[in-house]
């Protein structure tokens, strides 16, 4: 017995769009103590999810220059984490060390985290 093209076509697109998972929109408020480096020229984190990017810096901004910088992060994603590194004048903290996991708050939209550089 054969199998028409169309009903093959139609099972199929069913069973790709049964599998799409669900997105959310979750913001993250990074607050990044770089108190002990000098001479701080740029701040800035790199990560997973959109806006965010492995290749360049997304800025910090100073809420306490030369002591803490802050950026707000809203993506849209179906996990329940997310993946960061931050950047201080050009240098990658935790060389050769896995990635901040950052878990969103499960309650909340937004997500607040502290975090000092270089530091677990």
């Amino acid at each position: 017995m054969r199998t028409s093209p169309i009903i093959m076509t139609l099972l199929l697109c069913t069973l790709l769009t049964s599998c799409v998972q669900k997105t959310y929109k979750k913001t993250v408020v990074y607050t990044l103590d770089v108190s002990k480096i000098k001479n701080i020229k740029k701040v800035g984190i790199r990560g997973n999810d959109k806006p965010l990017s492995w290749d360049k810096d997304t800025e910090m901004k100073a809420i306490k220059k030369d002591s803490l910088y802050q950026t707000t992060i809203t993506t849209y994603t179906g996990y329940k984490f997310t993946e960061v590194k931050f950047v201080v004048n050009e240098q990658f903290e935790l060389e050769n060390k896995e990635n901040r996991r950052i878990i969103f708050d499960a309650k909340k939209d937004t997500t607040n985290v502290f975090f000092t550089f270089d530091k677990r």
